[in-house]
């Protein structure tokens, strides 16, 4: 793949135009061998995700080495250790979506996704402690 783009060089007031190439060359990481069919592919071992472009040859041989391993293992999608909140406390607060359905019924503006803020957390335990749920 190639990126062109005009340059231009100043030379005493003067401006002198140049083009820039840049080349995008995909290398097989394992035999270095350079191509268009050159992919990144991801794969996890013992919690650590490694990430490798192959081409196809290379690919394949991937493949064959784990074939009999992939062939006898279970699919885990689950996260292999569990996900630690902000200052390392594991998540034992409130429901993030009863506190985003309680922000919305009381006109506080929350994202639909992610973190919900902790002054919005905070907010909806006080609340809870005064109507007593």
């Amino acid at each position: 793949m190639q990126h062109w783009r005009l340059v231009g060089l100043q030379e005493i007031g003067e401006v002198i135009p140049m083009v820039q190439r840049t080349i995008i060359q995909y290398v097989d990481d394992l035999n270095g061998v350079t191509g268009e069919d050159v992919a990144s592919h991801t794969f996890s071992l013992d919690g650590i995700v490694y990430e490798i472009d192959l081409g196809v040859d290379s690919y394949e041989r991937l493949l064959e080495g784990l074939g009999p391993f992939i062939g006898v293992a279970r699919k885990n999608r689950r996260p292999s250790a569990p996900r630690m909140r902000e200052g390392g406390r594991k998540g034992t607060g409130p429901d993030a979506a009863l506190v985003r359905e309680w922000a919305n019924s009381q006109g506080i503006e929350v994202n639909s996704r992610g973190r919900v803020p902790q002054h919005v957390m905070d907010q909806y335990t006080q609340a809870r402690g005064r109507s007593g749920n």
